[in-house]
Order: C-alpha cells, then structure tokens, then sequence
C-alpha cells in the first residue's frame, strides 16, 4: 500500500475540498493554509496555463505531483530528492501531556516552527487538520500535527522539538499520538521527509514506518508574463 502519487491533488479534491482555488486544471491550497499547487491529470500546454494564471505572473510555489519537465519560461528555484513513507505498522498511542492545539496557540506554533524550520506552516495550517503539542512551563515545546488528507491517508508534518528540550523523544511521542488519531478514525499515516535527512528516516523506521516510494520536490517560478 502507498499514497496516491499526487496526494496534494487526492486532499484537494477530496477531504480537503474546502480549501482548495482552482483554476481550470490547476488546483492549489489557499495560499495562507499550505503553499501547495499542482495539476489535475497529465501537465499539458493548457495545465500549465491555468497553473501560471493560478500562481501568477513571476511567483514562486511549491510544485507537488508534477515531475515533467517545466515548459519554456518557467524556473526551478529549488529541487531536492525526498521519501514518501507509511505508516501500517506504527504502534499509535496517546501522550497524557500531549493536548489539541487551537487557533489561539497559533503565535506559538509559528514562532516554534521559526526557530526549528520542520517546513512549511503558515496561519491557516492549522486548519488542514489536528495539530499536538506539549509545553513545558506554558512554552510550546514541540508539536506535530496533520497535513494532507487523501482519501483513506493522512499526512503527519511540522514535526518539530525545540532545540533546548531535544533528546528526550518528544518526536516520537508526539508522532505516535498523532497516528493514534489517524488510526481511529481508519486511516492510515504517511509522512515525508527529504532523502539527506537519515536521522529522521532512521527514527520513522523505528516507530515503523517503511520507505515506499521517492519523490522529487520542486519550487518553481512562473512565467513574468
């Protein structure tokens, strides 16, 4: 079993519908809940110009799903290698000091996000589905929470610990309590990480997940006109 290969497109046209601004065949998040675009079906002449006009002129976003080569006046910012790996055998598990965060939280989440850099978390992430955290004398230490939602799967993301309180696993107690949610309500989690980080791959595969598939991630820029 493995996610659908576009699960940014399976989350926008699915569970995660509400948050979608589609263009013809291009389809993104609103762009202050995730910076994700892509295309619907196979990226031809007239995909990547409903994704230009979907961006804009000279603008930058994340390009998920879509490993075709750019057409003329497009540009790649930034091309990384990365892992796509699941979740079937992780042992979920609630944390007792692990609580939902909430839209008030949000200052604190970002701010943790700032100083620990997990990837891409903006104001109305949290919207994208149930985030954790613990704190520790009322300062949010580490969090992690749900991004995307394909149909039957869930993303765990902005697994992040403060630099000051590492080393004493809340990673993976915060991971674990995550997945127990995704598991009630019967699916299964996924998370990605990029190919050079093998700390953190080490550590997914401990919790038990396995490496399905790679990915290449990309930051495009659109055409100036």
């Amino acid at each position: 079993m493995r996610p659908p290969d576009n699960p940014v497109v399976a989350a926008l046209t699915g569970p995660h519908a509400h948050l979608a601004e589609v263009k013809g065949r291009a389809i993104r998040y609103q762009t202050d809940v995730a910076p994700f675009a892509s295309v619907i079906g196979e990226p031809d002449r007239e995909a990547w110009d409903d994704l230009a006009e979907l961006i804009g002129p000279g603008a930058v976003s994340p390009l998920n799903g879509v490993d075709a080569e750019l057409p003329p006046g497009w540009e790649v910012v930034v091309e990384f290698d990365g892992v796509r790996m699941v979740g079937e055998a992780v042992d979920g598990a609630p944390d007792p000091r692990a609580r939902v965060l909430g839209p008030a939280d949000v200052p604190d989440m970002l701010a943790l996000v700032a100083r620990t850099e997990p990837g891409p978390f903006l104001p109305r992430t949290i919207e994208m589905g149930t985030y954790l955290g613990i704190h520790e004398d009322g300062v949010l230490i580490g969090m992690a929470g749900e991004r995307l939602r394909p149909p039957g799967w869930t993303e765990i993301s902005a697994v992040c610990t403060d630099e000051a309180y590492r080393g004493r696993g809340l990673a993976t107690r915060l991971v674990r309590a995550v997945a127990a949610g995704i598991q009630a309500r019967g699916d299964v989690p996924f998370l990605h990480a990029t190919a050079t980080n093998t700390s953190a791959i080490r550590l997914y595969q401990a919790l038990g997940f396995t490496l399905v598939q790679h990915t290449l991630f990309r930051v495009v820029r659109t055409p100036a006109s």
